[in-house]
């Protein structure tokens, strides 16, 4: 009996560990936590977006990596990009912001 529970106890460890080690975030990918993180912060850009009577907030695309903010498409004005930028750089959670917005 003490031998199944050695090897139940052993195999449910395992599995923790397992489940953990898959949530954890590499330079490349992100932990589950930190997915749903970027999430929110893309949310709260692209709504700090919309709400500025200058910008087309369709015409511009946001994504999010670890904080760091990427915005692209295209907008009519070197200053709406400039302003898109400062929009997005004043949502919290925003570590960085990076400009691939074109000018049509």
């Amino acid at each position: 009996m003490n031998k199944k529970i050695q090897t139940l106890s052993t195999f449910v460890a395992a599995s923790i560990a397992a489940l953990a080690l898959g949530c954890a975030s590499t330079p490349r990918a992100e932990g589950t936590g930190e997915y749903v993180d970027d999430s929110v912060v893309t949310a709260k850009v692209k709504t700090a977006i919309f709400e500025q009577p200058g910008l087309k907030s369709s015409e511009i695309n946001v994504e999010t990596f670890k904080g760091v903010v990427q915005l692209s498409g295209f907008v009519t004005s070197p200053a709406n990009a400039s302003s898109a930028v400062k929009v997005a750089e004043g949502v919290q959670g925003v570590k960085s912001v990076k400009n691939d917005m074109r000018v049509k």
